[in-house]
C-alpha cells in the first residue's frame, strides 16, 4: 500500500522532473539529450550476444570514476561480457562514456515510475544488476526482484545521517534494503547500518577505490608543471559550495592570498608563498567560483585557458572534467573539498594514490572510513576548521621532511587496502552461475 502511494507521486511528479531537466540543459546541455530514455523509451537497440549482460548503475562522476577498476575485473571474470550503464547526472554519463567496449550501452537512469522501470528491464533484460554505493530506489529495486534480476548493492556505504534519514522513512526503506539479492560493503560500520535496514549484507569487501590507477600520463604532466611552479602549490580539491567564500574570508582575516604569508607561533616569522589551485566539484560553479574570486580582487587563470602550461595567477582554478589526476600531480598538498562545510567531504583516495597528503575538516561522515583510514596511516591530518586546515598545511608544504613522511603515507594507504574491485567481481560471478 505504501509503495503504491510512493509510485503515484513519482507518477505525477513526472512532468516537474522534465522540467527541472530542461533548466539544468541550459547550463549542461547533457540533461538535454536523450530525456526520453528516463522514461523508459529507447532508440538505440538492446545489446546482443552470447554473454551476460551486466548492468551497472554509476548515477555520477564519483561513482563512475569508481566504476573503472570494478569493470576491469569484471571483464576478466566475465569473458565476453556486455555491458548496460546508467547514470543520473551529467558529469557521470560523461565520464561513463570511456568504459564503454564495442557492444555494450549506455543509457539514463530511468525514472522511478512503475512503466518506466518496466519498460526498462523488459527492453535490455540484463542478468544481473549493480548498484553502486547507496543508488536505491524503491520501484527499481522491487520490480528486478519481480522480473527476476539479482540487484546488488555494491562498495556498499551508508553512513549514520543516511541510516537516521532512512529510518524516518523506514515503511519505504526497509522493504527496499529487503528486497536487495545482495550487499557487499565497505567497511564493518557500513554493514552494521545496512542490516539495521534490512539488507542482506553477503560481505565486507572494502573499497575498490582504492584499486583505481590514476591516468599516468595526467599525472606526470601534473608533476612536471609542479616542479616548474613558483610556489607550492596547494590543492582546495572537490570544494562545495559556500568554501570557497570561506577560504576568503579566513584569508582575509589571516594573511593575502598570493602570495600566502604564513607566520607560525615561534619568535622567528617565516614569509614563504603559495600557490592556489581551486578545484570545484561540480562544473555548473566553475564560472561562479572564478567570478567570487575575481571579485575579491585576485587574478584567475582557469585550466581551460592555460595551453601548455599553467598561466600566472593568483589561482588557478582547475575547470575541466576527467583531469583529477593532473591536478593532484600538481599539487604537494590538498584541502578536503565538502569537509569544512557540512556536506560530508569528498572521496579522498584519489589523492592518496596520485601521493598527495589531504587535510580534512570535522565533516567527512559520507567517508568515514577512508578518512579514519587515511588518518591513522599519516596520509590525511583531522582539523577542526578550515582555517587550522590552512595553518597545518602551509607549515608542512615548507617542512621537507613531513612533506616527504605524508607523501609516502598516501602513496602506501592504497597499496595497503587492494583488492575490493576482485572480490566483488568474483561474487558478482557467483551469483550469474547460480542464477544461470
Amino acid at each position: 500500500m505504501m509503495r503504491a502511494i510512493y509510485s503515484c507521486a513519482t507518477w505525477l511528479m513526472q512532468p516537474l522532473v522534465r522540467r527541472k531537466l530542461r533548466r539544468r540543459a541550459v547550463a549542461e546541455p547533457l540533461y538535454g539529450e536523450q530525456m526520453d530514455e528516463r522514461f523508459g523509451h529507447y532508440t538505440q537497440p538492446a545489446p546482443t550476444g552470447e554473454g551476460p549482460l551486466v548492468w551497472l548503475h554509476a548515477v555520477s562522476l564519483g561513482e563512475t570514476r569508481a566504476a573503472v577498476a570494478l569493470l576491469k575485473e569484471l571483464r576478466l571474470a566475465l569473458p565476453g561480457m556486455r555491458l548496460l550503464l546508467t547514470h543520473g547526472t551529467a558529469t557521470g554519463r560523461e565520464a561513463g562514456r570511456s568504459l564503454l567496449q564495442p557492444g555494450d550501452v549506455q543509457v539514463w537512469q530511468p525514472w522511478d515510475t512503475l512503466g518506466a522501470v518496466h519498460r526498462f528491464l523488459a527492453y535490455f533484460r540484463p542478468q544481473i544488476g549493480l548498484l553502486m554505493e547507496t543508488e536505491l530506489w524503491p520501484n527499481l529495486v522491487a520490480e528486478s526482484a519481480r522480473a527476476g534480476v539479482p540487484l546488488c548493492l555494491v562498495n556498499a556505504r551508508l553512513s549514520e545521517k543516511s541510516l537516521r534519514q532512512a529510518l524516518r522513512l523506514a515503511w519505504l526503506a526497509r522493504p527496499t534494503y529487503r528486497a536487495l539479492h545482495a550487499v557487499w560493503a565497505q567497511s564493518l560500520a557500513d554493514a552494521d547500518r545496512l542490516q539495521q535496514l534490512g539488507a542482506p549484507v553477503r560481505g565486507v569487501f572494502g573499497n575498490f577505490k582504492f584499486d583505481a590507477t590514476p591516468n599516468a600520463a595526467l599525472l606526470a604532466q601534473g608533476l612536471a608543471w609542479r616542479a616548474a611552479a613558483a610556489y607550492p602549490v596547494l590543492m582546495f580539491a572537490s570544494s562545495r559550495e559556500g568554501e570557497e567564500a570561506m577560504l576568503l574570508e579566513v584569508l582575509k582575516r589571516n594573511r593575502p592570498l598570493a602570495p600566502v604569508k604564513y607566520a607560525p607561533t615561534a619568535p622567528e616569522t617565516i614569509a614563504s608563498g603559495v600557490q592556489w589551485l581551486i578545484v570545484p566539484r561540480h562544473p555548473q560553479r566553475f564560472d561562479d567560483v572564478a567570478a567570487l574570486f575575481t571579485a575579491a580582487g585576485y587574478t584567475v587563470a582557469r585550466r581551460s585557458q592555460w595551453g601548455d602550461t599553467p598561466v600566472v595567477a593568483d589561482v588557478w582554478l582547475g575547470d575541466s572534467l576527467g583531469e583529477m589526476a593532473l591536478y593532484f600531480g600538481l599539487a604537494q598538498a590538498a584541502l578536503l573539498g565538502g569537509s569544512f562545510a557540512r556536506l560530508g567531504g569528498q572521496n579522498l583516495i584519489e589523492a592518496a594514490a596520485c601521493g598527495v597528503p589531504v587535510f580534512m575538516g570535522p565533516h567527512t561522515y559520507n567517508f568515514a572510513e577512508a578518512a579514519q583510514l587515511a588518518a591513522e596511516a599519516g596520509a590525511a591530518f583531522a582539523c577542526a576548521d578550515l582555517a587550522q586546515a590552512l595553518d597545518r598545511a602551509t607549515a608542512m608544504l615548507h617542512d621537507d621532511a613531513a612533506l616527504a613522511q605524508a607523501q609516502q603515507a598516501a602513496l602506501g594507504l592504497g597499496a595497503a587496502h587492494r583488492g575490493a574491485a576482485l572480490r566483488t567481481a568474483q561474487a558478482v560471478a557467483a551469483v550469474l552461475t547460480l542464477s544461470s
